[in-house]
């Protein structure tokens, strides 16, 4: 009798539930997953956006709108916005030699990675006593073309992923063309992003966050 009692209890319970109500538990779960997927979408642009220069992300957010006339571009803006974006991919390029050495006394000075060395444009010898390290040890080598072309490549699927952006380069796509939009930017990117953790860099570059130094160097 109490199984009888119970099975008629849940049988009214869920009866008085209304209609509205269950269809929005039903509805629920399916928003659940547009609304994550959009959320790993935008994590995903935030992530490579953390691997470009600070100064190159802040101009293109702050000069695209203007550039591309809110993405409405006429033939004059279009050449414009071209030539932003080189100038842009050109600063991501070169970033990616510019480096950050620590003196004895505290002090940070910046440069450029040469194939003889680091050559410091704001270090000047007869203005200061700071000791520096060994700059030949801060050389070009081949990881540093490896990231810099992976950051040009970062950048343009950073920018291929804003709407003004879209709009001015591509204002009525077919649908090839949006596949196309759609998946060669995120396949692109996670191969940038697989690329940077397999093969990372020790350089300090311009622009770049600058990883605080280990308290508890080990001895050599």
């Amino acid at each position: 009798m109490s199984s009888v009692r119970q099975r008629s209890v849940a049988s009214t319970s869920t009866s008085s539930t209304p209609p509205s109500q269950q269809q929005q538990q039903q509805v629920e779960p399916s928003l659940s997953l547009s609304q994550r997927a959009l959320s790993q979408t935008l994590t995903s642009t935030a992530n490579l956006a953390n691997l470009l220069p600070t100064g190159t992300l802040l101009a293109f957010q702050l000069l695209t709108p203007v550039f591309t006339n809110n993405g409405s571009c006429d033939s004059v803006t279009h050449i414009l916005t071209i030539i932003l974006f080189s100038i842009l991919s050109f600063s991501c390029f070169i970033a990616c030699f510019t480096d950050t050495v620590n003196t004895s006394d505290g002090k940070v000075y910046h440069g450029v990675a040469t194939f003889n060395g680091l050559w410091l444009f704001d270090y000047y010898p007869e203005l200061t006593a700071s000791e520096l390290p060994d700059l030949r040890k801060y050389k070009v080598r081949l990881i540093d073309w490896v990231h810099a072309v992976l950051s040009v490549l970062v950048f343009c699927v950073v920018a291929l992923k804003d709407k003004n952006v879209l709009s001015c380069f591509y204002p009525k796509p077919e649908h090839e063309t949006e596949e196309v939009l759609d998946i060669v930017p995120l396949g692109v990117g996670t191969i940038c992003t697989l690329l940077f953790l397999i093969f990372p860099t020790t350089r300090h570059g311009i622009g770049f966050p600058i990883t605080p130094p280990n308290p508890n160097p080990k001895a050599n």
